[in-house]
């Protein structure tokens, strides 16, 4: 199994409305993330934009559908492995990664990112498939924590625990999202601060990239939506990782929904070098 290469800086995600700027000139922008599913194609624009961009920055493929957690025989559906291989082998992509989900029951995909109960068995049942998923893939992958809206009772460790344990246990990566352990602070009443001292504990780093994204808040919870600036509290988040745990992982702005001009991406972008700066780090 290869370790993924190393990205460095800024990152933010390739999205269809800002397509034609970045063929048309350079983007001040160190690397790019991309959802893998949206190029499992076998040609076609985006799959072109792609791989020509992947000429002039690093990639980073973000998984949104595998359902690592399902309990379901086929969780880990064969011609969805093939084409993400496929993707893979095609762009050659600096990271690959996924998140800390179930999505699949009764032969039915679900569509979303559901939360695994953070129990021995999910985590012996993770471990299976990450194992298989890094076989297959020869290579490590960094498996993400999920913004979520209720715990179980099973529950017999925090998340952080959950990843810490899984990277052991794997020898994968952990990707943060900063956000999403704000929105479970808020949502349970966690604490994202330890679960940061926790990942500052580790006698080994394992965090391979780290997410900044908005949140909304409504009546009854906070709502990971990705449409919006990274709040204050975020940018605390970041500033106490970069403090804490490194100041160096390569950092990027999610933003899904009402996908703004880019230049709004690329001064949320500036914002992570101006943290890095406070918490001490300088670029050589």
């Amino acid at each position: 199994m290869t370790k993924p290469s190393t990205l460095q800086g800024n990152g933010i995600g390739l999205r269809t409305p800002h397509y034609h700027q970045f063929l048309e000139q350079t983007i001040d922008i160190d690397w790019l993330e991309v959802h893998s599913e949206n190029y499992f194609g076998n040609g076609g624009f985006d799959l072109h934009v792609l791989e020509h961009v992947a000429r002039d920055y690093p990639i980073s493929l973000h998984g949104v559908g595998l359902g690592l957690g399902s309990a379901t025989p086929d969780s880990l559906n064969s011609i969805h492995l093939k084409k993400l291989k496929r993707l893979v082998d095609r762009v050659q992509p600096a990271l690959v990664s996924e998140h800390l989900c179930w999505g699949a029951v009764a032969q039915q995909h679900l569509n979303d990112l559901l939360p695994l109960s953070l129990s021995e068995q999910a985590l012996s049942l993770v471990c299976d498939r990450v194992d298989f998923l890094q076989n297959y893939l020869q290579r490590q992958v960094l498996i993400e924590n999920v913004s979520t809206y209720l715990r179980f009772r099973d529950d017999a460790m925090s998340e952080a625990e959950f990843l810490i344990a899984l990277s052991h246990r794997t020898g994968c990566g952990v990707l943060l999202d900063l956000n999403n352990l704000y929105v479970n602070q808020c949502n349970h009443a966690e604490d994202a601060y330890a679960a940061i001292r926790q990942f500052a504990n580790l006698p080994t780093q394992i965090v391979g990239e780290i997410h900044l994204a908005g949140h909304t808040r409504s009546d009854a919870v906070v709502i990971d939506d990705h449409g919006s600036c990274v709040a204050p509290e975020v940018w605390d988040l970041y500033l106490e990782f970069c403090r804490e745990v490194s100041s160096d992982v390569p950092t990027l702005i999610e933003w899904d929904t009402d996908v703004p001009e880019l230049k709004v991406l690329l001064s949320e972008a500036n914002k992570m070098q101006a943290i890095r700066e406070q918490a001490g780090f300088r670029d050589e």
